[in-house]
C-alpha cells in the first residue's frame, strides 16, 4: 500500500510539473499586408535570433513564391525560417512532424481560409502547432491566417445573395457562411482587412447570429498581439474594431430576413491600445 501510495505522489507531481512548466504563448494576428513593424514584432516575440519560424502556405495559389518571401522577410530581422508544402493527404509525414519538432513559431500566409482549414483540421500537424503555443510559442498569421484563428471562422462566401458584382451590402439571417476554424480564439470571431473593403455588414451579421462571442475586426497593416492572459494589445497603422453584442438584447428579424439587434458595444481601437478578453473592456 505504502508503496502504491508513493507512486501516486510521483505520477501527481509529474502532472503538476508538467502543468506549470506548459505556458500558453502569443498570437500575432494581422489584418492583411503586414509591414515591417509587424513583421519585426513577430520576429522578436517569436525568439529573436532564437526565432526558428515554420511558414504554413496552404491557403494560397501560389505557395512556393509566397513562402519564400516570407522566409525572406523573417531572417532579414535575424529569425531562422523554413517552409512546409503538404496536402492533406501528406500533412502527417513525417518529415513534416519533424520539421515541427524543430520549430518555436508559425506563421499561415493569406488566400483561403477554408483552403487551410480543410488540409489542416484533425491532423496531428496542427497538434504540433498548438504544442508549440501551449509551450511559450509564438502563432501568426495574416489574412485568411487571420480569420483562421477563431473557432468560428468566416469564410468569405455568401449564401443567399448571390449577385457577384456586390458583396456583404445586407445584414441578414443566413448569408454569412461560417465554418470550423483552428480555435485558437474561442470566444471571438476574426475578420480582416476590415475597413479596407468595408467588411462591416458581414461582421455584424454574424455576431447577431452568434451573440456569445464578441469580433475582432482587424484592418490591412495592422495586427493583434494576443498575450497569455487573454489581453491583447494593437500594433500598426490603422484600427482595430472590436463589436460586441454579448451584452446586447432584443435580437429580432423581419419578415425579409433582416436582422436586428439593440444595444451592441463598439470599441475603435488604435496602435497602442489594449484590451481585456475576458472582461471585454478596453484598458486605459
Amino acid at each position: 500500500m505504502k508503496k502504491l501510495f508513493n507512486i501516486l505522489l510521483v505520477f501527481i507531481f509529474v502532472l503538476t510539473v508538467q502543468g506549470f512548466s506548459q505556458t500558453k504563448g502569443k498570437l500575432v494576428i494581422v489584418g492583411g499586408a503586414q509591414t515591417s513593424e509587424i513583421v519585426k514584432k513577430y520576429v522578436e516575440l517569436a525568439g529573436g535570433t532564437d526565432a526558428r519560424i515554420i511558414v504554413i502556405p496552404n491557403a494560397g495559389s501560389e505557395p512556393v513564391r509566397w513562402s519564400k518571401v516570407q522566409v525572406e522577410e523573417f531572417e532579414e530581422f535575424g529569425a531562422k525560417a523554413d517552409f512546409l508544402l503538404f496536402t492533406r493527404e501528406t500533412a502527417d509525414d513525417e518529415a513534416n512532424l519533424k520539421k515541427m519538432d524543430w520549430a518555436n513559431a508559425v506563421f499561415f500566409l493569406g488566400g483561403d481560409q477554408s483552403d487551410l482549414a480543410r488540409d489542416m483540421l484533425g491532423t496531428k500537424l496542427l497538434t504540433k502547432v498548438f504544442d508549440i503555443y501551449n509551450n511559450g510559442g509564438t502563432v501568426g498569421g495574416s489574412s485568411a491566417g487571420a480569420a483562421i484563428m477563431s473557432e468560428v471562422m468566416i469564410t468569405g462566401n455568401e449564401l443567399v445573395n448571390k449577385d457577384s458584382t456586390v458583396s456583404f451590402v445586407t445584414i441578414e439571417k443566413g448569408n454569412v457562411e461560417v465554418k470550423t476554424g483552428f480555435g485558437f480564439l474561442k470566444n471571438a470571431i476574426v475578420d480582416q482587412h476590415f475597413l479596407k473593403r468595408k467588411r462591416h455588414n458581414r461582421t455584424i451579421a454574424s455576431l447577431i447570429e452568434h451573440p456569445n462571442l464578441f469580433g475582432i475586426a482587424i484592418d490591412e497593416s495592422t495586427a493583434i498581439i494576443v498575450y497569455p492572459d487573454e489581453t491583447f494589445e494593437v500594433l500598426g497603422s490603422y484600427q482595430v474594431l472590436v463589436y460586441d453584442p454579448i451584452d446586447g438584447n432584443n435580437i429580432r428579424e423581419d419578415k425579409s430576413g433582416n436582422l436586428g439587434i439593440s444595444d451592441m458595444k463598439l470599441h475603435v481601437l488604435i496602435n497602442g491600445d489594449k484590451f481585456d478578453m475576458k472582461t471585454r473592456k478596453v484598458i486605459k
